[in-house]
């Protein structure tokens, strides 16, 4: 009885489970460096916009993880957010503490699931077009809330003079969501046609 439980239990996996396997750790080894490589493109290039909100600065991290989205979905997208926001908010944008994870969690994980969901149901370049489209007005409407209910905590002002520097604001969530669709979508289509060719 012993040697028959032991026999159970060393029972190879089948064709069907190494598949399931190997899919997990593929995408578990791309999501660790895609999310390193978003760690390392903030720690490169940071730069404010506007003087009037310094403390928000335009960088690539987004690109990655809208990356690892299109490759595998919404739900990769939002974990590899949580990963990236952390690491960075604890490392190379420690000065946003915890108010500044938060936020790139919002704005990051609500873009995410927009574009991945639409994308997982609509695999063309159609596709592609509108759910950037989706997620950059998610970005917007998205961070407008957000920076309405957060910002003044952050700043330790008085919420109307936040909402002095919501036009500023609003155009920085504009360019940095923009600017990052632009460059991930591009990005993508090239990684399409390595994939294509290495019939991947």
């Amino acid at each position: 009885m012993k040697n028959q439980t032991q026999s159970q239990k060393q029972e190879p996996l089948r064709p069907g489970q190494k598949n399931v396997a190997k899919h997990y750790t593929q995408r578990l080894t791309m999501i660790g460096l895609f999310s390193a490589i978003a760690v390392i493109l903030v720690y490169l290039f940071h730069i404010p916009i506007f003087p009037m909100v310094a403390f928000l600065e335009y960088d690539m991290a987004d690109v990655p993880i809208i990356l690892i989205t299109f490759l595998y979905g919404p739900g990769a997208g939002l974990l590899t957010t949580v990963v990236v926001a952390v690491v960075q908010g604890l490392t190379v944008s420690a000065s946003s503490g915890w108010i500044g994870i938060l936020m790139h969690i919002f704005a990051t994980g609500c873009y995410v699931l927009v574009v991945g969901n639409i994308y997982k149901h609509w695999k063309t370049l159609s596709g592609e077009i509108v759910s950037l489209a989706a997620g950059v007005l998610t970005w917007i409407g998205t961070m407008f809330l957000w920076n309405i209910a957060l910002t003044p905590i952050f700043m330790g002002v008085p919420r109307a003079e936040v909402l002095k520097l919501m036009p500023f604001i609003i155009l920085f969530n504009v360019i940095k969501s923009v600017v990052n669709s632009l460059l991930a979508y591009f990005v993508f289509k090239v990684m399409q046609q390595i994939m294509k060719k290495a019939k991947i």
